[in-house]
């Protein structure tokens, strides 16, 4: 099989690039295996100082891989996307996150779970899950200490795609920036981190993430666990149906 998470470390970053682009990098059993696979490599040498995660292709990151859960169940899926926002945020160095195209579901629980997410003005975000008899249950772990009360009701309610400007001003991204300039200023970013003594950046995102983890630690299970059970539902299950034949 193809290579999906390509790793690479220049100036004491080590970079994430998600390349699955014939599902619009959607989170499989195989990329995500891949992802976790970089960030304990990431986290484990010693030149390391941050991590960027960032994709290939038109999308950032589409979510759940939804012809595996359909066919697995969605109960391993909303685990896993768990895991994989806990151990971004548990990561001991900082996680930035360069975020362009479409965003969705477990995408948007990737970008909440880092540290820094510089996003390209022309980036979309929804939480489209409500149109589908659904609710974001698993990526709420990371989404809802990041937004705004009034932000999260207005985006998870309606399900309306919105912009990067908008994710900024909600606190979900760190920040909207033109996306010819997008490259420049992760760089930027990157280049201040890796002047970070790692004592002292291993302690300051632990200072500032505890919070985020005790959140996981309490609430991770049971938020998975909605997720599976709604995804089973007869309504959940209509709703996709319906929206599949309006794809086609």
């Amino acid at each position: 099989m193809s290579e999906l998470v390509h790793y690479e470390v220049a100036d004491a970053v080590a970079t994430l690039s998600l390349d699955s682009q014939r599902n619009r990098n959607a989170l499989s059993r195989q990329l995500v295996a891949e992802l976790f696979a970089g960030l304990d490599r990431a986290d484990a040498e010693d030149g390391v100082k941050a991590v960027l995660i960032r994709a290939e292709g038109p999308t950032f990151c589409s979510g759940a891989d939804m012809s595996e859960a359909s066919r697995d169940g969605m109960e391993h899926a909303a685990t896993v996307l768990v895991e994989l926002q806990r151990r971004i945020a548990s990561l001991s160095k900082p996680v930035v996150t360069r975020v362009h195209g479409s965003v969705r579901a477990g995408g948007v629980g990737i970008v909440a779970a880092s540290d820094i997410a510089i996003s390209a003005e022309s980036a979309t975000y929804a939480f489209t899950e409500v149109r589908l008899g659904l609710t974001p249950a698993a990526i709420s772990l990371s989404v809802l200490p990041r937004m705004t009360d009034r932000a999260a009701a207005l985006t998870f309610l309606t399900g309306e795609v919105f912009d990067a400007t908008t994710a900024a001003a909600s606190g979900l991204v760190t920040e909207a920036v033109p996306e010819d300039r997008l490259d420049d200023r992760v760089a930027t970013v990157c280049e201040a981190l890796a002047k970070g003594n790692p004592q002292g950046l291993r302690e300051t995102k632990q200072l500032l993430g505890r919070a985020l983890l005790d959140r996981f630690d309490a609430r991770g299970r049971e938020l998975a666990e909605l997720s599976a059970r709604l995804f089973g539902s007869p309504e959940a299950k209509a709703a996709m149906r319906a929206f599949l034949e309006r794809r086609k």
